[in-house]
């Protein structure tokens, strides 16, 4: 992905949603591989998708904030091109345990259902986790809406 192929989409997103700010919101990928971005990504752009799961020690080991209410993103595909921007809705920290049916449903995974939530889930922090999985570990469970979304043919990669 090159800055400039950023800064396209951001204009063109910026041209049909002009009440968007002038400054580049954070671009990032859904899942740790290629396969995964591509997956989740679809699921979002098909409005299956309305939220998403992040280990909180994560979030600190990678220095990075936890998101807000109000938070914009550019997400990008598996090859690194951007296709979406998301608008944080709603967020809220709760151990894994503690994850509700509804928010596991809102992921639009596997059968949506609460246990196939955590079996993915588990899975996931346990291979790709930067201090593995424990049934208490602080999730933080974002809700949020797509403001805009571009079409894999529609997209220009470098």
């Amino acid at each position: 992905m090159s800055s400039d192929d950023l800064t396209s989409f951001w204009a063109d997103a910026r041209a049909v949603h002009p009440s968007l700010p002038e400054e580049l919101p954070p671009a990032w990928a859904f899942g740790a591989t290629p396969e995964h971005a591509d997956g989740l990504l679809a699921l979002v752009l098909a409005g299956t998708k309305t939220g998403t799961a992040g280990a909180l020690w994560d979030y600190e080991a990678e220095g990075e904030k936890v998101p807000e209410v109000g938070d914009l993103s550019i997400i990008l595909d598996g090859a690194g091109a951007p296709r979406a921007v998301l608008e944080v809705t709603e967020v809220r920290t709760v151990p894994f345990d503690q994850v509700s049916e509804e928010h596991a449903h809102s992921e639009g995974e596997g059968d949506r259902s609460l246990a196939d939530w955590r079996r993915i889930h588990e899975a996931f922090w346990r291979d790709y986790g930067t201090r593995g999985f424990r049934p208490d570990m602080p999730i933080v469970c974002e809700r949020f809406r797509v403001i805009h979304g571009r079409p894999a043919q529609d997209c220009h990669s470098s």
